[in-house]
């Protein structure tokens, strides 16, 4: 058994070597620090550059739990820092493996991965000793405004007094969750309470856009990356990364970031690969932690709330879409959607659907009609027809929201379901209006590299007039916010719940009045087309489809190899020894500079020859628990590579177990991948003979399981060349003559009530514009004249009785202002007068009141919603009222449990200018 002393030297030493703190170094580190009043040996003292003491290290052998040496770690601070008259040092303890550290007196104590350096140590410590209370800490409004931003930011940071470390912040798409992260980052920052943020985001489109929005809100502070740099750099305080690259940043020795480098994680658009693959960036980092997502909270994944320590369904704050509709004004834009389906949507492609004249053309060609045979859901799966896609982009411009010219539709997105699809919806537009010389619609994809940067396509798409179609696969579908969007085209099925409100939120934004672009003026509402029934999917399958479990494919591998090995122990033991040398080898993929596998070592190490020889089911199981899930570590390999080795894997175990139908059910599934090969290419081409035979059906029939090795050889680092990923398109094409069968608009959003509002104004406006030319009540009004009462009731019995039936009840109605006077309308329409409606002018005296009180909290925040509303739904309050319920549902005392004297008086004058 390994006793302390040697868990010191093998494992403590060497660890807080790697953080820098060298133990034959007696400036950095005393061992045996003795404490003369209690005469005490401390394990190791970690010092400052002043040359106190910074932290305790209390050892433990590492048979022991690390955790028994918590109180003595803890007696030892409070010893050290009476004896010294310093600052209470930090607490760690320890048994060689498992490391926690223990900020007393302000957070409990935690597992960490590693030690923090003395510079980590320092700013921890400068932190403590300068942190100001968050609660008395003002919002800078300028950043993040609206009332639901300020109560989101007010949470975390009550939350945050109070000792809590993780956050989730779910928002709808276009609520503003980047300029809501932005704000408290700021207010954290001139409190004191961090200094160096990591925003993660999934793409490099959102980091680049994360990052113009840091220079635009905090620009005084220094951001990582800037144009060009790929290194990091250590004398930033915002870094802004991909996922992938911070993982390769962690698992690079020469360019490694302490393990507390930062005081704050943003996770942005929170998902589950932030648990499997990347979840190794956020157990390697010790920091406060906050998960941005939109996805409403009712589908979140419950590791999701665990990881950020929340109860399932409860974030630390919510705002949905349709809170964001019933506000008022409403803070997101809502949506109609017409569906459109073909003839061969709806009944496929076979002899049965095709046209006569189609058949015959084929019967002249030479081709069997018979051969024919495809459901509708294999639709540009399997097979495409060109009219049909003809067919959804004449629909789209017919259907579409145009500029203000109403020719050209406003800035749209075709979301499509493969690249292959997508490039040949670009033709079409190009084909279908050659005027527009192939600059109306783009292809917008992740592996293009002119879709990045400035001038690039994505830019283009947000700045120019042209593209006005963005024709996109997956890479559009969450976090690009560009406001004028006003037309989607879901060319697609989509299945996940989540994905689908992503999509929709590429819409709701409402444009910015202070940047109105030439080429989209206006937007009440914005257009989904759905040419797949997706909206229909979701009302029968409120949830989308149940997902399956999510395990990376690596690990699926892995699993997949154990469980040959497991079989051919039974039947073949020359296929045990060929399949444990390959898994030796996939095990050797594994990053050494990854945590997940430094944690593991004790694992890994038993992995030796003995072991494998020996490999007994005692031993599959180990591999199985202990060494599979560290499958997860391998990243930014070929996995289309991988995948098809995956496959050839499954067809070999079937082949072992001799299972017939699973065998040709996966041959064909095989066949279909080789099929996708573009001979076209050289590489390819040097394995035509090979891919020829295993196109055929009886290349199968009696392969042998080392034949199956060299196909997967020889053919798995060909499938990125597959049509998918840019190569030649096998897909097999018609252009048989489609039609629409089914078109209908249908109502989908929080008020169905606003849309018939909405057209309702609009035909009284066009009305009145269209009297104005034959009415000399409107001449003289527009002249700037005034009208006499018997003018007024005239012009009034005229509206009255044209189409649309005017009344001064319904213009009250639509206008949502229940006091203005008839002509006060007529004004309004005409340009001569603003009316603003009541709750507009309600809505802004608040936001002006929460803007000028900065500090307001939580509780506060919540009172003024409520008495807002109440305001807005009476139209009159009273003192009295404010004591009432509804108001002592938030204080017992109401109004005077929540606010100071001068802060009532203040609410008393509004409400009263407001309702007099």
């Amino acid at each position: 058994m390994i006793k302390e002393k040697e868990t010191r030297e093998k494992l403590i030493d060497k660890k807080l070597l790697l953080s820098d703190w060298d133990i034959s170094n007696n400036t950095k580190v005393v061992k045996e620090f003795h404490l003369k009043r209690s005469n005490e040996k401390i394990d190791y003292v970690l010092l400052g550059r002043d040359g106190k003491p910074l932290a305790v290290v209390e050892a433990k052998k590492s048979s022991s739990d690390a955790r028994l040496g918590q109180e003595q770690a803890k007696q030892y601070c409070y010893n050290l820092k009476n004896e010294h008259n310093i600052e209470l040092p930090f607490c760690f303890y320890t048994n060689g493996n498992d490391i926690y550290f223990w900020d007393i007196e302000n957070y409990p104590p935690r597992k960490i991965y590693a030690y923090p350096s003395r510079e980590d140590l320092e700013r921890l410590s400068h932190i403590q000793r300068n942190k100001k209370s968050l609660s008395l800490e003002f919002i800078d409004t300028n950043i993040a405004g609206r009332d639901y931003q300020v109560s989101a930011i007010r949470s975390i940071m009550e939350a945050i007094d109070k000792k809590r470390r993780d956050f989730l912040l779910v928002m709808a798409t276009g609520t503003g969750k980047t300029r809501t992260t932005l704000a408290l980052i700021e207010a954290l920052l001139r409190a004191g309470y961090i200094k160096n943020t990591l925003f993660l985001v999934d793409r490099v489109a959102l980091r680049e856009q994360a990052i113009e929005a840091f220079k635009e809100y905090i620009p005084s502070e220094p951001i990582w990356p800037k144009f060009g740099e790929s290194s990091i750099s250590k004398d930033r305080r915002i870094y802004v990364s991909t996922y992938q690259s911070m993982l390769n940043i962690i698992r690079d020795e020469e360019q490694t970031l302490s393990s507390h480098f930062f005081d704050l994680i943003v996770i942005d658009e929170s998902h589950r690969s932030i648990y499997n693959t990347y979840g190794e960036i956020l157990e390697y980092f010790d920091a406060i932690k906050l998960g941005l997502t939109a996805t409403p909270t009712n589908v979140i994944d419950h590791n999701t709330f665990e990881l950020f320590s929340c109860e399932d369904g409860l974030p630390t704050f919510a705002y949905s879409y349709e809170e964001a509709l019933d506000h008022i004004p409403p803070y997101l834009c809502d949506f109609e959607v017409l569906k459109i389906k073909t003839k061969f949507q709806d009944e496929g492609l076979s002899k049965r659907s095709i046209s006569l004249e189609d058949q015959k053309k084929m019967i002249l060609e030479g081709k069997e009609i018979e051969e024919i045979n495809y459901e509708g859901t294999q639709l540009e799966k399997d097979v495409t027809n060109t009219d049909t896609n003809r067919l959804i982009v004449k629909e789209f411009i017919d259907e579409s929201i145009k500029d203000q010219n109403g020719v050209l539709p406003t800035k749209s997105i075709f979301f499509c379901m493969t690249k292959a699809h997508a490039r040949r919806v670009e033709e079409l537009f190009n084909s279908l209006y050659p005027e527009y010389k192939g600059e109306l619609a783009k292809v917008i994809v992740s592996d293009d590299s002119r879709a990045y940067g400035k001038g690039g396509l994505l830019d283009q798409f947000k700045t120019y007039d042209m593209p006005r179609v963005a024709i996109s696969v997956g890479m559009l579908d969450t976090g690009v916010d560009i406001k004028e969007v006003s037309n989607l085209v879901f060319a697609k099925p989509i299945y996940s719940y989540t994905k689908f409100w992503q999509m929709i939120g590429r819409g709701t934004r409402l444009l910015d009045t202070l940047d109105i672009k030439p080429w989209c003026k206006s937007k009440d509402k914005f257009l989904i087309m759905d040419c797949w029934d997706n909206f229909e999917y979701f009302k029968l399958e409120p949830q989308g489809k149940t997902l399956t479990s999510n395990t990376p494919l690596p690990i699926t591998f892995f699993e997949l190899k154990l469980k040959k090995i497991e079989k051919a122990l039974e039947l073949d033991t020359l296929i045990v020894k060929k399949e444990i040398q390959k898994l030796k080898e996939f095990i050797s993929l594994f990053p050494s500079g990854s945590t997940t596998i430094k944690d593991a070592k004790n694992d890994l190490d038993r992995l030796d020859e003995e072991f494998w020889q020996a490999i007994s089911k005692d031993g599959l199981e180990f591999l199985d628990r202990a060494i599979k899930p560290l499958a997860k570590s391998i990243v930014g390999v070929d996995y289309k590579a991988m995948r098809f080795e995956k496959d050839i894997l499954l067809f070999s175990i079937y082949l072992l177990v001799d299972d017939k139908k699973a065998l040709q059910t996966q041959r064909d599934k095989l066949i279909t991948m080789i099929e996708k090969l573009p001979l076209g290419i050289n590489i390819v081409a040097k394995q035509k003979e090979l891919i020829t035979q295993a196109k055929q059906v009886k290349f199968w029939n009696h392969i042998s399981d080392s034949e199956l090795d060299i196909l997967s050889q020889k053919l798995a680092p060909l499938m990125k060349y597959g049509a998918e990923a840019g190569g030649v398109d096998t897909t097999p094409t018609f252009d048989f003559k489609d039609y629409i069968k089914q078109k209908e608009y249908v109502e989908f959003g929080a008020d169905r009530e606003s849309v018939s509002i909405s057209r309702y104004k609009q035909m009284v406006e066009e009305k009145v514009k269209e009297l104005l030319s034959k009415n000399t009540s409107l001449q003289k009004l527009k002249d700037g004249l005034s009208l006499s009462e018997d003018e007024i009731e005239s012009l009034a019995k005229t509206l009255h009785d044209e189409d649309p039936y005017i009344t001064l009840d319904l213009l009250r109605r639509v206008y949502m202002n229940k006091k203005a006077p008839f002509l006060k309308f007529i004004k309004h329409i005409l340009g001569l007068e603003e009316l603003k409606n009541f709750p507009d002018t309600v809505s802004e005296s608040f936001e002006k009141f929460i803007k000028e009180h900065p500090t307001l909290t939580t509780i506060q925040l919540k009172f003024l919603d409520l008495l807002k509303g109440y305001i807005i739904d009476h139209e009159s309050i009273s003192k009295k009222d404010l004591i009432s319920a509804p108001f002592t549902v938030i204080h017992p005392a109401g109004i005077r449990g929540v606010f100071e004297l001068n802060e009532i008086e203040e609410i008393l004058n509004i409400t009263q200018g407001l309702v007099a």
